[in-house]
C-alpha cells in the first residue's frame, strides 16, 4: 500500500499529553512533517524507555519544546499556548491528554468522576477555547483535533465515568465546529478503539494488556500500534481535510462496525 505524506514546515502544532502512548506519536509525526512541536504533558519523561519526545524531535532535525502542563489547570493551558508564540503561535491544537478509571457504576467514586472530567473534559474544553481564542486573536486559520474515542458512543460494562467523558468529547467537539466554522477553525476528533499504550493517571488497569476482553470482538483482532493511527492527526489537521469539521474519525479495528 501507499503511504501519505505531510508538509506542516512553518507550523506550530501543540499536543497535549505528548510525553507517550498515543500522544508522543502524534507529535513525533508532526515534527516529522516540519511542524515545531510543543509538547504539554504534567511528565517530561515517557512512560517507559526512551528519551523525552521533544529531545526526540529536536534530535531528527526538527524544533520542539517541554512545557510542563496539568491540562485540568487553565493557567497552564495558556503557558503552553503562550509558548507556541515563541515558533509562531499555534496552528494545530491537539488535546490529547486524558487519564483512565474503570469501575462498575454502582462501585464508581465521586472523586473518580471528578478526575475524570478534569482531565478528559475539563481538558479538552481548556484546550480547544485557549487555542481558538489565540487562533482568533492573530487572525489565523486552525485546526483543533482531540482524542475522542469508541466510548465516546457505544455503552461498556464497568466504564460508565470514563465513557461519560469521553461522549462529552464527542459532543464538546461537534458544538465547537459548529460556533467555530466561520472563524476558519476546523475542530474534529479521533476516536481510538484498543490501542497498545498506557494512559497511567491513576488508573486501576495501568494498561490495556491487563483487560482480557479486550479484542475479543475486534475484526482485525489485535491492538494497534499509536503509531498506527498517528497519521489521522495530520489528515484532519492538514489541507487534505478543508471541507471536514465536527467528525470522529473511528481507529478501531472495525469494532464499531459489528
Amino acid at each position: 500500500m501507499g503511504t501519505a505524506t505531510f508538509d506542516f514546515a512553518g507550523e506550530t502544532v501543540i499536543v497535549t499529553g505528548g510525553s507517550s502512548g498515543i500522544g508522543r506519536a502524534v507529535a513525533r509525526r508532526f515534527g516529522d512533517a516540519g511542524a515545531s512541536v510543543v509538547v504539554a504533558d504534567v511528565r517530561e519523561a515517557p512512560k517507559g524507555d526512551g528519551a523525552p519526545t521533544h529531545e526526540v524531535i529536536r534530535d531528527a532535525g526538527g524544533e520542539a519544546a517541554f512545557v510542563e502542563t496539568d491540562v485540568s489547570d487553565r493557567a497552564d493551558v495558556e503557558t503552553a499556548v503562550e509558548a507556541a508564540r515563541e515558533f509562531g503561535g499555534v496552528d494545530v491544537m491537539v488535546n490529547n491528554a486524558g487519564i483512565h478509571r474503570g469501575d462498575l457504576f454502582l462501585d464508581a467514586s465521586v472523586d473518580d468522576l471528578e478526575m475524570l472530567f478534569d482531565v478528559n473534559v475539563k481538558g479538552v474544553f481548556h484546550g480547544t477555547q485557549v487555542a481558538a481564542l489565540d487562533m482568533m486573536d492573530r487572525g489565523v486559520e486552525g485546526a483543533v483535533v482531540n482524542t475522542a474515542s469508541i466510548s465516546s458512543t457505544i455503552a461498556q460494562v464497568g466504564q460508565s465515568v470514563y465513557n461519560t467523558t469521553k461522549a462529552a468529547v464527542k459532543m464538546l467537539t461537534q458544538n465547537a465546529a459548529i460556533e467555530l466554522a466561520g472563524e476558519d477553525i476546523r475542530v474534529n476528533a479521533v476516536a481510538p478503539g484498543a490501542i497498545d499504550t498506557k494512559i497511567g493517571g491513576g488508573s486501576r488497569r495501568e494498561s490495556d494488556r491487563e483487560r482480557p476482553d479486550v479484542g475479543k470482538q475486534v475484526p482485525m483482532p489485535r491492538r494497534a500500534d499509536p503509531a498506527e493511527i498517528a497519521g489521522l492527526y495530520l489528515t484532519l489537521a492538514s489541507e487534505e481535510a478543508s471541507f471536514v469539521t465536527g467528525e470522529l474519525l473511528y481507529a478501531d479495528g472495525g469494532y464499531t462496525a459489528l
